[in-house]
């Protein structure tokens, strides 16, 4: 079921990617973000999938760290961008009931699903998961299922893949800084890109 609901945006990610361009800081249809308003002196943004364990490791031992410093403070505008990664249908379904969730439980939506790859690696059927994390969040089954097979919801999903790989990107978890690709993911790496520019005149 998810696997079918998943199909035109899996088929949008095996597209060949274009080119990095390297302007990726402006605002864009979809963002979902945190701290500090639109045209803020820094923002970073996060291409991550929820089904990605590099993405997760980072929500559970970066993330904290990175938004009690950056996020908490209002120095830095932080924007989640989501990719979806394999398998691509689960990924998907997770967005789409993070946004159903609304803007005030996204996050936490996203988070609780990261938090639970281990589950699914382990064998534990996705729709559970996901199901349980719906609901945790107020979503009715009938909600839920409405949610992930939203045609709408997967088509402005698409639209989302497609800007992030016009963006360059080609895996998750990739982190920009004021539109340029940082490679060390760790607060100390963010840190050397992010404290020279919000100190800069």
């Amino acid at each position: 079921m998810l696997r079918k609901l998943a199909g035109a945006a899996a088929l949008s990610v095996a597209m060949a990617l274009a080119a990095c361009s390297g302007k990726d800081a402006a605002p864009a249809e979809g963002d979902m973000a945190l701290g500090a308003p639109e045209g803020a002196k820094v923002t970073v943004i996060e291409y991550a999938s929820v089904t990605c364990s590099g993405c997760a490791a980072w929500n559970e031992q970066v993330w904290p760290q990175f938004k009690a410093k950056y996020v908490d403070t209002g120095k830095v505008r932080y924007v989640f961008r989501e990719f979806p990664t394999p398998p691509q249908d689960v990924a998907v379904a997770g967005f789409l009931i993070a946004r159903c969730a609304g803007e005030d439980k996204y996050f936490h939506v996203i988070d609780q699903i990261m938090r639970a790859l281990p589950e699914l690696h382990s064998g534990t059927p996705p729709r559970d998961i996901l199901l349980r994390t719906a609901r945790d969040a107020g979503l009715s089954e009938a909600r839920f299922q409405t949610c992930i097979s939203d045609p709408a919801g997967v088509a402005a999903m698409e639209k989302r893949i497609k800007a992030a790989q016009d963006a360059g990107v080609t895996g998750t978890p990739t982190f920009m800084v004021n539109g340029q690709v940082v490679g060390d993911r760790s607060l100390e790496s963010l840190s050397q890109s992010i404290d020279p520019l919000l100190t800069a005149k």
